[in-house]
């Protein structure tokens, strides 16, 4: 088996817990690259994406863009009539824009 890298290491750890402690929450699953940040609400019982939001088309800073990338998720979130979710940052790091769209998310309605 090849050996794992630490970002890996770090999605599986999170993802693993994170089916420890969601129930029947969905998943708000980030994704960041070095030009953009995207997110998505996803239902992992039916396998389908309710709301995502992303950074496409978008002009500002970075912090400003994820940052608004988090408040479109929570009201798209909102008309899809879902309040509560679990935080999946995947292998990165909580802080910078991952940080950003989360707290975003979270004055926008979103509870995790």
């Amino acid at each position: 088996m090849a050996k794992l890298s630490l970002f890996d290491r770090r999605r599986r750890r999170v993802r693993t817990t994170l089916r420890a402690r969601a129930g029947s929450r969905p998943r708000l699953s980030v994704h960041r690259t070095g030009r953009h940040i995207y997110a998505q609400i996803i239902d992992d019982a039916q396998g389908r994406t309710i709301a995502a939001a992303n950074t496409l088309g978008g002009k500002g800073t970075d912090m400003e863009a994820a940052t608004r990338v988090g408040q479109q998720l929570a009201e798209s979130a909102k008309q899809a009539g879902v309040t509560a979710v679990v935080f999946d940052r995947g292998g990165f790091l909580f802080h910078g824009r991952v940080k950003a769209l989360a707290e975003a998310a979270r004055e926008g309605g979103l509870e995790f």
